[in-house]
């Protein structure tokens, strides 16, 4: 498999996709193309028929979606348990990704993922604080409700914490402050060798 990114310093989306994918243990490559860039998007759609990024290529065809990437390799590896035990479990886990799909439109206007940053934003828009009370409220109920086994959403890594990942690494760049069990999952994605891994390969990125 190929999975075509954006620049790991900024590309939330692309990350997201990339921790799915280290999550099956299956060899991949990875296409990086630069984004904002004169040739940015005739790259890209070299690719993918969106001109966005991730895209995976796979032995059947190209999957041009994060959210269809996670559920293509939770299909195709179900050993490796990429959506957590049980029937509820799983609902509730879609359900935390879907909303971080196509939601907290004014966390990622206000606070853009950007790894290498660290410093504080002046003021906090009103909105991007709803989010970010939104996103604590739901870290708490599934950490209390399903985490007991591990330092995850759902107890072990999943989809969802792929999904949360970056918006785990915004709330640490900015500084924003978190309550307990919000500042105790951050500490964890940022343990989360996968990540780390990523995160190290950002700073190179951004240093070279």
């Amino acid at each position: 498999m190929q999975l075509v990114i954006g620049d790991k310093n900024i590309s939330s989306w692309s990350l997201r996709a990339a921790l799915v994918l280290e999550l099956t243990a299956e060899p991949y490559a990875e296409i990086l193309v630069r984004l904002y860039q004169p040739d940015t998007r005739a790259r890209i759609l070299e690719h993918s028929p969106t001109g966005k990024v991730p895209l995976l290529k796979t032995a059947e065809g190209p999957i041009w979606d994060s959210l269809a990437i996670a559920e293509y390799l939770a299909e195709t590896y179900p050993e490796a348990h990429l959506w957590p035990r049980g029937e509820y479990a799983r609902a509730v886990a879609r359900s935390v990704c879907a909303e971080m799909h196509s939601g907290f439109v004014a966390l990622r206007t206000h606070l853009p993922m950007d790894l290498c940053r660290d410093q504080a934003l002046t003021v906090v828009p009103d909105e991007a604080q709803a989010d970010i009370q939104r996103i604590c409220t739901l870290w708490a109920g599934c950490r209390a409700q399903f985490g007991q086994d591990g330092p995850f959403l759902f107890g072990h890594a999943s989809i969802a914490d792929a999904f949360y990942a970056p918006v785990a690494s915004r709330l640490r760049s900015y500084r924003i402050e978190l309550p307990e069990v919000a500042a105790a999952y951050v500490e964890s994605i940022y343990q989360w060798p996968p990540f780390q891994r990523w995160l190290l390969a950002a700073r190179q990125e951004v240093t070279a």
